[in-house]
Protein backbone atom coordinates (compact mmCIF):
# COMPACT_ATOMS: atom_id res chain seq x y z
CA UNK A 1 0.00 0.00 0.00
CA UNK A 2 1.37 3.26 -0.98
CA UNK A 3 -0.20 5.08 2.48
CA UNK A 4 1.86 2.85 4.46
CA UNK A 5 5.42 4.29 3.97
CA UNK A 6 6.96 7.38 5.38
CA UNK A 7 8.73 9.10 3.21
CA UNK A 8 7.89 12.11 1.35
CA UNK A 9 7.98 11.25 -1.94
CA UNK A 10 5.05 9.11 -2.52
CA UNK A 11 1.07 9.76 -3.04
CA UNK A 12 -0.49 8.93 0.60
CA UNK A 13 -3.62 6.75 -1.05
CA UNK A 14 -5.33 4.00 1.01
CA UNK A 15 -7.43 3.10 -0.73
CA UNK A 16 -6.48 2.80 -4.10
CA UNK A 17 -7.07 6.31 -6.04
CA UNK A 18 -4.13 5.69 -8.23
CA UNK A 19 -6.16 2.65 -9.95
CA UNK A 20 -8.98 5.04 -10.58
CA UNK A 21 -6.71 7.18 -13.09
CA UNK A 22 -5.96 7.15 -16.15
CA UNK A 23 -2.19 7.02 -17.56
CA UNK A 24 -2.30 10.50 -18.57
CA UNK A 25 -3.20 11.83 -15.28
CA UNK A 26 -0.68 9.52 -13.23
CA UNK A 27 1.79 11.13 -15.74
CA UNK A 28 0.94 14.73 -15.03
CA UNK A 29 0.51 13.81 -11.30
CA UNK A 30 3.82 12.41 -11.33
CA UNK A 31 5.42 14.97 -13.58
CA UNK A 32 4.20 17.61 -11.19
CA UNK A 33 5.78 15.46 -8.09
CA UNK A 34 8.88 15.50 -9.63
CA UNK A 35 9.33 18.74 -9.88
CA UNK A 36 8.13 19.52 -6.35
CA UNK A 37 10.30 17.32 -5.10
CA UNK A 38 13.51 18.61 -7.25
CA UNK A 39 12.66 22.28 -7.46
CA UNK A 40 10.63 23.62 -4.79
CA UNK A 41 10.94 21.24 -1.55
CA UNK A 42 14.56 22.66 -1.09
CA UNK A 43 14.04 26.01 -0.94
CA UNK A 44 10.09 26.74 -0.10
CA UNK A 45 11.02 27.37 3.90
CA UNK A 46 13.73 30.11 2.83
CA UNK A 47 10.85 32.12 0.72
CA UNK A 48 8.41 31.46 3.17
CA UNK A 49 10.75 33.30 6.27
CA UNK A 50 11.97 35.51 3.78
CA UNK A 51 8.01 36.56 2.36
CA UNK A 52 9.34 36.40 -0.99
CA UNK A 53 7.95 34.28 -4.02
CA UNK A 54 10.29 32.28 -5.76
CA UNK A 55 9.58 33.75 -9.18
CA UNK A 56 12.48 31.84 -11.18
CA UNK A 57 10.08 29.02 -11.24
CA UNK A 58 7.60 30.55 -13.37
CA UNK A 59 9.46 29.95 -16.98
CA UNK A 60 10.15 26.36 -15.59
CA UNK A 61 6.19 26.09 -14.49
CA UNK A 62 5.12 27.07 -17.57
CA UNK A 63 8.03 25.08 -19.94
CA UNK A 64 5.89 22.22 -17.99
CA UNK A 65 2.78 23.00 -19.66
CA UNK A 66 1.30 23.61 -15.57
CA UNK A 67 -1.07 26.82 -16.85
CA UNK A 68 -4.18 26.72 -18.37
CA UNK A 69 -3.98 22.48 -19.01
CA UNK A 70 -7.15 22.10 -19.88
CA UNK A 71 -7.54 24.59 -22.48
CA UNK A 72 -7.22 23.59 -25.89
CA UNK A 73 -3.78 23.69 -27.49
CA UNK A 74 -4.38 26.35 -29.95
CA UNK A 75 -4.14 28.31 -27.09
CA UNK A 76 -1.66 26.94 -25.09
CA UNK A 77 -3.05 24.45 -23.37
CA UNK A 78 -2.92 20.91 -23.49
CA UNK A 79 -6.25 20.09 -23.17
CA UNK A 80 -6.55 17.53 -20.32
CA UNK A 81 -8.78 16.50 -18.20
CA UNK A 82 -9.72 18.31 -15.02
CA UNK A 83 -8.53 15.38 -13.09
CA UNK A 84 -5.43 15.85 -14.39
CA UNK A 85 -5.26 19.50 -13.54
CA UNK A 86 -6.72 18.79 -9.79
CA UNK A 87 -3.72 16.22 -9.68
CA UNK A 88 -1.70 18.89 -10.93
CA UNK A 89 -2.92 21.06 -8.00
CA UNK A 90 -2.87 18.06 -5.24
CA UNK A 91 0.85 18.61 -6.08
CA UNK A 92 1.75 21.87 -6.33
CA UNK A 93 -0.05 22.53 -2.84
CA UNK A 94 2.33 19.49 -1.30
CA UNK A 95 4.72 21.97 -1.99
CA UNK A 96 3.26 25.36 -0.85
CA UNK A 97 -0.15 27.10 -0.75
CA UNK A 98 1.54 29.74 -2.65
CA UNK A 99 2.36 27.84 -5.67
CA UNK A 100 -0.60 26.61 -6.01
CA UNK A 101 -2.43 29.55 -5.98
CA UNK A 102 0.13 31.37 -8.37
CA UNK A 103 -0.55 28.40 -11.04
CA UNK A 104 -4.73 28.65 -10.18
CA UNK A 105 -4.81 32.32 -10.84
CA UNK A 106 -3.11 32.70 -13.89
CA UNK A 107 -5.03 29.65 -15.26
CA UNK A 108 -8.25 29.99 -13.67
CA UNK A 109 -8.58 33.16 -13.16
CA UNK A 110 -6.81 34.62 -15.80
CA UNK A 111 -6.72 32.54 -18.37
CA UNK A 112 -9.99 31.10 -18.16
CA UNK A 113 -12.07 34.39 -18.24
CA UNK A 114 -9.94 35.27 -21.58
CA UNK A 115 -10.80 31.83 -23.09
CA UNK A 116 -14.26 32.13 -22.33
CA UNK A 117 -15.11 35.55 -22.80
CA UNK A 118 -12.72 37.22 -24.11
CA UNK A 119 -12.56 37.79 -27.92
CA UNK A 120 -10.40 35.61 -30.61
CA UNK A 121 -7.78 39.09 -30.73
CA UNK A 122 -7.53 38.69 -26.81
CA UNK A 123 -7.24 35.11 -26.41
CA UNK A 124 -4.35 35.21 -29.52
CA UNK A 125 -2.60 37.90 -27.88
CA UNK A 126 -2.61 36.45 -24.14
CA UNK A 127 -3.09 32.96 -23.65
CA UNK A 128 0.07 31.22 -25.33
CA UNK A 129 2.27 33.75 -23.59
CA UNK A 130 0.48 33.13 -20.35
CA UNK A 131 0.63 29.30 -20.63
CA UNK A 132 4.70 29.24 -20.94
CA UNK A 133 4.78 31.87 -18.32
CA UNK A 134 5.98 34.58 -20.51
CA UNK A 135 3.51 36.94 -18.67
CA UNK A 136 1.88 36.67 -15.60
CA UNK A 137 -1.77 37.60 -14.52
CA UNK A 138 -4.03 38.38 -11.73
CA UNK A 139 -7.75 38.99 -10.92
CA UNK A 140 -9.16 42.17 -9.22
CA UNK A 141 -12.71 41.00 -7.86
CA UNK A 142 -12.55 41.79 -4.18
CA UNK A 143 -12.56 45.26 -2.27
CA UNK A 144 -11.31 46.22 0.58
CA UNK A 145 -15.10 46.58 1.92
CA UNK A 146 -16.61 43.70 -0.66
CA UNK A 147 -15.20 39.91 -0.30
CA UNK A 148 -18.27 37.71 0.53
CA UNK A 149 -20.79 40.22 -1.53
CA UNK A 150 -18.69 41.13 -4.93
CA UNK A 151 -22.22 42.59 -5.93
CA UNK A 152 -21.58 45.45 -4.01
CA UNK A 153 -18.38 46.68 -5.37
CA UNK A 154 -17.60 50.18 -5.66
CA UNK A 155 -15.11 50.19 -8.66
CA UNK A 156 -16.82 52.06 -11.49
CA UNK A 157 -15.65 52.05 -15.27
CA UNK A 158 -17.64 54.38 -17.71
CA UNK A 159 -17.54 54.74 -21.50
CA UNK A 160 -15.49 57.81 -23.11
CA UNK A 161 -15.85 58.64 -26.59
CA UNK A 162 -13.74 57.29 -29.10
CA UNK A 163 -14.01 54.00 -27.60
CA UNK A 164 -12.49 54.10 -24.59
CA UNK A 165 -13.48 53.40 -20.97
CA UNK A 166 -12.04 55.26 -18.05
CA UNK A 167 -11.88 52.65 -14.25
CA UNK A 168 -11.28 54.38 -10.87
CA UNK A 169 -11.53 51.84 -7.59
CA UNK A 170 -9.68 49.47 -5.57
CA UNK A 171 -9.31 45.92 -5.29
CA UNK A 172 -7.77 43.93 -2.43
CA UNK A 173 -6.05 41.03 -1.46
CA UNK A 174 -4.87 40.02 -5.51
CA UNK A 175 -2.92 37.45 -5.88
CA UNK A 176 0.36 37.67 -8.41
CA UNK A 177 -1.38 41.93 -8.22
CA UNK A 178 2.40 43.39 -7.86
CA UNK A 179 4.23 41.15 -10.28
CA UNK A 180 1.64 40.98 -12.81
CA UNK A 181 1.84 41.75 -16.31
CA UNK A 182 -2.24 42.20 -16.55
CA UNK A 183 -5.10 42.65 -14.69
CA UNK A 184 -8.54 41.15 -14.77
CA UNK A 185 -10.74 44.11 -13.34
CA UNK A 186 -13.88 44.11 -12.87
CA UNK A 187 -16.17 46.85 -12.39
CA UNK A 188 -19.91 48.62 -11.83
CA UNK A 189 -20.99 49.71 -15.68
CA UNK A 190 -24.16 51.74 -16.57
CA UNK A 191 -24.41 47.89 -17.97
CA UNK A 192 -23.78 45.70 -14.99
CA UNK A 193 -20.84 44.20 -14.05
CA UNK A 194 -18.15 44.00 -17.02
CA UNK A 195 -14.79 42.44 -17.01
CA UNK A 196 -11.66 44.29 -18.25
CA UNK A 197 -7.95 43.72 -18.82
CA UNK A 198 -5.79 46.43 -17.70
CA UNK A 199 -1.91 46.18 -18.73
CA UNK A 200 0.46 46.95 -16.08
CA UNK A 201 2.22 50.63 -16.64
CA UNK A 202 -1.01 51.89 -17.63
CA UNK A 203 -1.19 55.28 -16.41
CA UNK A 204 -3.09 55.85 -13.17
CA UNK A 205 -2.95 51.65 -12.26
CA UNK A 206 -0.55 51.04 -9.88
CA UNK A 207 -0.35 47.54 -7.82
CA UNK A 208 1.33 47.92 -4.40
CA UNK A 209 2.31 44.78 -2.82
CA UNK A 210 0.91 43.79 0.83
CA UNK A 211 3.46 42.83 3.99
CA UNK A 212 2.83 41.46 7.38
CA UNK A 213 1.35 38.51 6.69
CA UNK A 214 1.40 35.43 9.02
CA UNK A 215 0.28 33.07 6.16
CA UNK A 216 0.96 32.70 2.16
CA UNK A 217 4.41 34.20 2.86
CA UNK A 218 5.69 32.65 0.20
CA UNK A 219 3.04 34.35 -2.19
CA UNK A 220 2.57 37.61 -3.47
CA UNK A 221 -0.63 39.64 -2.17
CA UNK A 222 -1.21 42.75 -3.71
CA UNK A 223 -3.62 45.48 -3.43
CA UNK A 224 -4.74 47.21 -7.11
CA UNK A 225 -5.65 50.98 -7.17
CA UNK A 226 -7.40 52.08 -10.23
CA UNK A 227 -6.88 56.20 -10.30
CA UNK A 228 -8.94 57.27 -14.00
CA UNK A 229 -7.24 54.85 -16.00
CA UNK A 230 -8.20 55.00 -19.33
CA UNK A 231 -8.47 51.48 -21.52
CA UNK A 232 -9.03 50.65 -24.77
CA UNK A 233 -12.59 48.90 -25.76
CA UNK A 234 -11.34 46.14 -28.04
CA UNK A 235 -7.92 45.23 -26.28
CA UNK A 236 -9.45 45.71 -22.91
CA UNK A 237 -13.00 45.09 -22.50
CA UNK A 238 -13.73 40.95 -22.21
CA UNK A 239 -16.76 41.42 -24.65
CA UNK A 240 -18.58 38.05 -23.77
CA UNK A 241 -18.03 39.23 -20.09
CA UNK A 242 -21.75 40.57 -18.93
CA UNK A 243 -22.60 40.28 -15.02
CA UNK A 244 -21.43 39.06 -11.90
CA UNK A 245 -22.46 35.39 -13.29
CA UNK A 246 -19.09 35.53 -15.42
CA UNK A 247 -16.89 36.54 -12.64
CA UNK A 248 -18.61 33.61 -10.34
CA UNK A 249 -17.50 31.51 -12.71
CA UNK A 250 -14.08 32.07 -12.79
CA UNK A 251 -13.67 31.27 -8.97
CA UNK A 252 -15.88 28.28 -9.60
CA UNK A 253 -12.67 27.08 -11.66
CA UNK A 254 -10.19 28.14 -9.12
CA UNK A 255 -12.70 26.56 -6.16
CA UNK A 256 -12.50 23.53 -8.33
CA UNK A 257 -8.89 23.45 -8.14
CA UNK A 258 -8.40 24.55 -4.29
CA UNK A 259 -10.74 21.43 -3.44
CA UNK A 260 -7.78 19.31 -4.90
CA UNK A 261 -5.06 21.12 -3.30
CA UNK A 262 -5.69 21.59 -0.41
CA UNK A 263 -5.01 17.56 -0.06
CA UNK A 264 -1.53 17.68 -1.31
CA UNK A 265 -0.96 20.42 2.12
CA UNK A 266 -2.81 17.63 3.94
CA UNK A 267 -0.69 14.93 2.42
CA UNK A 268 2.47 16.23 3.20
CA UNK A 269 1.25 17.21 6.83
CA UNK A 270 0.16 14.00 7.26
CA UNK A 271 3.38 11.96 6.26
CA UNK A 272 5.65 14.38 7.89
CA UNK A 273 3.81 13.26 11.21
CA UNK A 274 4.08 9.75 9.91
CA UNK A 275 7.86 10.01 9.24
CA UNK A 276 8.63 11.91 12.57
CA UNK A 277 6.29 9.47 14.58
CA UNK A 278 8.31 6.18 13.78
CA UNK A 279 11.30 7.51 14.37
CA UNK A 280 10.98 9.81 17.56
CA UNK A 281 11.56 7.34 20.76
CA UNK A 282 9.84 8.00 23.68
CA UNK A 283 9.75 5.60 26.97
CA UNK A 284 11.70 3.02 24.94
CA UNK A 285 9.38 2.87 21.91
CA UNK A 286 8.73 5.44 18.50
CA UNK A 287 5.68 7.22 19.60
CA UNK A 288 3.70 5.81 16.27
CA UNK A 289 3.31 3.06 18.46
CA UNK A 290 1.11 4.58 20.87
CA UNK A 291 -2.57 4.54 21.31
CA UNK A 292 -3.25 8.05 21.11
CA UNK A 293 -0.91 8.51 18.44
CA UNK A 294 -2.58 5.66 16.36
CA UNK A 295 -5.73 7.53 16.67
CA UNK A 296 -4.95 10.46 14.99
CA UNK A 297 -3.00 8.62 12.35
CA UNK A 298 -6.29 7.12 11.98
CA UNK A 299 -8.39 9.88 11.70
CA UNK A 300 -6.05 11.38 9.50
CA UNK A 301 -5.75 8.97 6.57
CA UNK A 302 -9.51 8.02 6.78
CA UNK A 303 -10.27 12.13 5.95
CA UNK A 304 -7.65 12.53 3.79
CA UNK A 305 -9.02 9.22 1.78
CA UNK A 306 -12.41 10.66 1.91
CA UNK A 307 -11.04 13.86 0.36
CA UNK A 308 -9.59 12.41 -2.32
CA UNK A 309 -12.35 10.44 -3.66
CA UNK A 310 -14.30 13.29 -3.40
CA UNK A 311 -12.07 15.43 -5.57
CA UNK A 312 -11.92 12.63 -8.01
CA UNK A 313 -15.69 12.18 -8.19
CA UNK A 314 -16.27 16.34 -8.56
CA UNK A 315 -13.31 16.16 -11.27
CA UNK A 316 -15.28 13.24 -13.33
CA UNK A 317 -18.39 15.35 -12.87
CA UNK A 318 -16.89 18.67 -14.24
CA UNK A 319 -15.08 16.31 -17.52
CA UNK A 320 -18.91 15.50 -18.17
CA UNK A 321 -19.81 19.25 -17.97
CA UNK A 322 -21.85 18.32 -14.73
CA UNK A 323 -20.74 19.50 -12.20
CA UNK A 324 -22.83 22.24 -10.18
CA UNK A 325 -21.46 25.32 -8.18
CA UNK A 326 -22.73 23.71 -5.15
CA UNK A 327 -20.89 20.34 -5.70
CA UNK A 328 -17.67 22.67 -5.78
CA UNK A 329 -18.51 25.19 -3.43
CA UNK A 330 -19.10 21.42 -1.05
CA UNK A 331 -15.94 20.23 -1.65
CA UNK A 332 -13.96 22.93 -1.60
CA UNK A 333 -15.70 23.84 1.69
CA UNK A 334 -15.08 20.17 3.31
CA UNK A 335 -11.35 19.34 1.81
CA UNK A 336 -10.11 22.46 3.15
CA UNK A 337 -11.44 22.11 6.63
CA UNK A 338 -10.37 18.75 6.55
CA UNK A 339 -6.81 20.02 5.40
CA UNK A 340 -6.45 22.44 8.14
CA UNK A 341 -7.37 20.01 10.99
CA UNK A 342 -4.93 17.14 9.56
CA UNK A 343 -2.13 20.13 9.72
CA UNK A 344 -3.26 20.70 13.67
CA UNK A 345 -2.97 16.78 14.62
CA UNK A 346 0.13 16.80 12.66
CA UNK A 347 1.54 19.71 14.52
CA UNK A 348 0.60 18.32 18.03
CA UNK A 349 2.20 14.87 16.79
CA UNK A 350 5.44 16.73 16.05
CA UNK A 351 5.28 18.72 19.65
CA UNK A 352 7.53 21.56 20.28
CA UNK A 353 9.52 20.47 17.24
CA UNK A 354 5.98 21.23 15.18
CA UNK A 355 6.65 25.15 15.01
CA UNK A 356 11.00 25.12 13.21
CA UNK A 357 10.74 25.60 9.76
CA UNK A 358 12.65 22.66 9.87
CA UNK A 359 9.10 20.85 9.06
CA UNK A 360 6.60 21.85 6.78
CA UNK A 361 3.33 21.64 9.19
CA UNK A 362 3.28 25.24 10.44
CA UNK A 363 3.89 26.01 7.16
CA UNK A 364 0.76 24.37 5.49
CA UNK A 365 -1.12 25.13 8.46
CA UNK A 366 -0.67 28.79 8.49
CA UNK A 367 -1.15 29.05 4.58
CA UNK A 368 -4.20 26.89 5.26
CA UNK A 369 -5.70 29.41 7.58
CA UNK A 370 -6.42 31.52 4.05
CA UNK A 371 -7.73 28.97 1.94
CA UNK A 372 -10.18 28.31 4.15
CA UNK A 373 -10.90 32.02 3.56
CA UNK A 374 -10.30 32.86 0.19
CA UNK A 375 -12.35 32.23 -2.85
CA UNK A 376 -15.48 31.88 -0.53
CA UNK A 377 -15.04 31.84 3.30
CA UNK A 378 -15.92 28.25 4.71
CA UNK A 379 -19.48 29.75 6.11
CA UNK A 380 -20.23 31.46 2.44
CA UNK A 381 -19.78 27.67 1.15
CA UNK A 382 -22.02 25.92 3.79
CA UNK A 383 -24.58 28.94 2.79
CA UNK A 384 -24.33 27.94 -0.97
CA UNK A 385 -24.46 24.46 -0.42
CA UNK A 386 -27.87 25.20 2.40
CA UNK A 387 -29.44 26.28 -0.63
CA UNK A 388 -28.89 23.63 -2.86
CA UNK A 389 -30.37 21.23 -0.64
CA UNK A 390 -33.12 23.91 0.71
CA UNK A 391 -34.34 25.97 -1.62
CA UNK A 392 -33.66 29.00 0.19
CA UNK A 393 -30.93 31.64 -0.01
CA UNK A 394 -29.80 32.59 3.59
CA UNK A 395 -27.17 35.41 2.93
CA UNK A 396 -29.72 37.09 0.54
Amino acid sequence: MAGASAGFTHFTDFMGLEGLLTDEERMVREAARAFVNAEVLPIIEQHAQAQTFPAHLIRAMGGLGFFGPTLPEAYGGAGLSSVAYGLLMYELERGDSGLRSFASVQGALVMHPIFAYGSEAQKLHWLPRLAKGEVVGCFGLTEPDFGSNPGGMLTRAERLEGGKWRLNGTKMWITNGTVADVAVVWAQTPEGIRGFLVEKGTPGFRAPEMHGKWSLRASVTSELVLEDVVVDEAASLLPEAQGLKAALSCLTQARYGIAWGVLGAADACYQCALDYAQSRIQFDRPIAAFQLQQEKFAGMVSELAKGQLLALQLGRLKDAGKATPAQVSLAKMNNTHMALDIARKARTILGANGILDEYPVMRHMANLESVYTYEGTHDIHALIVGQAVTGHAAYL
